[in-house]
């Protein structure tokens, strides 16, 4: 199994912080680590400095970093015009040799569209198809031909199809509850299918419904990876799991959650528990929710006393 630190820095950090926290990742030997992509505070929080943008924060760590994944969990296609992601992903992946994931979904928080004046359409799931079209159709084009792409949201026409990105194809994370169109554009387009959030019984229903869409699609259910997301606090006193779980709006009464929760709280060995499971419904990778980037010694906690005792069994 694979495991990710996944951020939340709309909560409020600045880069220099978001560096210190990537870079501590990468030393203790996290696989990926990967942001939300929100322009405003969620929660009874001041957000201060302000946002950071997803894809310039990640253009940066990718010069500052080495060998560690990096993407978003996921962009919303909301903000970016397809075209223009192509070119700001397939450019960081080279300006990281490669290392770049790209989560692409619909978007959910009106409330920031509003705060910057972002278009935020009733319907999205079209323009999601399109933009997940568009890119991927971008970046598989051969050198020397044209893209063109006609559809109810997006024209382009006689494009040279360029930078290319080093990866190819470039990971792509499609996720969510969805019953059929989620997996449904997962299937055609994606290289991996999260959920998150949830608790196991629900990851398991998911994965069952995505293998479901993907025979019905022609796709081969074991091409995608399958990873789960969970908001994590490790800790391993009393007083340490309170003031975590306070940093992460969590109660602490969720420490040992069973199997219903979607949450990771608790002592190492309690939070190795739960991990396996979900390891066992078929997760290839983990992204764990740390919220609070200025913990690092959280980020110690977890890779010296959980991620060794977690046994891969994902083929």
């Amino acid at each position: 199994m694979e495991f990710c630190v996944f951020t939340e820095p709309q909560q409020g950090a600045t880069y220099a912080t978001i560096l210190r926290q990537a870079q501590h990742a990468e030393k203790l030997g996290f696989d990926g680590w990967f942001r939300s992509d929100h322009y405003l505070v969620m929660g009874d929080r001041d957000g201060l400095p302000g946002p950071t943008d997803a894809w310039t924060t990640l253009a940066g760590l990718a010069r500052e970093t080495s060998g560690i994944r990096l993407g978003t969990l996921v962009s919303s296609m909301t903000f970016r015009h397809p075209g223009i992601l192509a070119i700001q992903v397939a450019q960081v992946d080279a300006m990281s040799g490669g290392r770049v994931e790209l989560g692409l979904g619909t978007g959910w928080f009106g409330d920031e569209h509003a705060a910057y004046g972002i278009p935020f359409p009733a319907k999205r799931f079209g323009m999601l198809e399109e933009q997940l079209e568009i890119v991927t159709g971008l970046w598989r084009t051969p050198l020397g031909e044209r893209f063109a792409f006609d559809g109810a949201h997006y024209a382009l026409s006689d494009s040279p199809a360029l930078p290319k990105p080093l990866q190819s194809p470039v990971p792509l994370i499609v996720g969510g509850g969805g019953r059929q169109r989620t997996p449904q554009l997962a299937a055609r387009y994606a290289t991996e299918f999260n959920i998150g959030f949830v608790g196991e019984p629900e990851v398991r229903d998911t994965f069952a419904n995505l293998h479901r869409v993907c025979g019905e699609e022609g796709r081969d259910p074991l091409t995608l990876k399958l990873s789960v997301a969970l908001p994590t606090v490790v800790a391993s006193s009393p007083a340490e799991l309170r003031r975590r779980c306070e940093a992460a709006d969590i109660d602490p009464a969720r420490a040992g959650a069973p199997p219903e929760e979607g949450v990771l709280v608790g002592t190492p060995e309690q939070v190795v528990e739960k991990l396996q499971r979900v390891a066992d419904l078929g997760t290839a990778r983990m992204y764990l929710q740390c919220v609070d980037m200025t913990d690092l010694e959280h980020l110690d906690l977890i890779a010296a006393e959980v991620l060794p005792h977690v046994t891969d069994t994902v083929a």
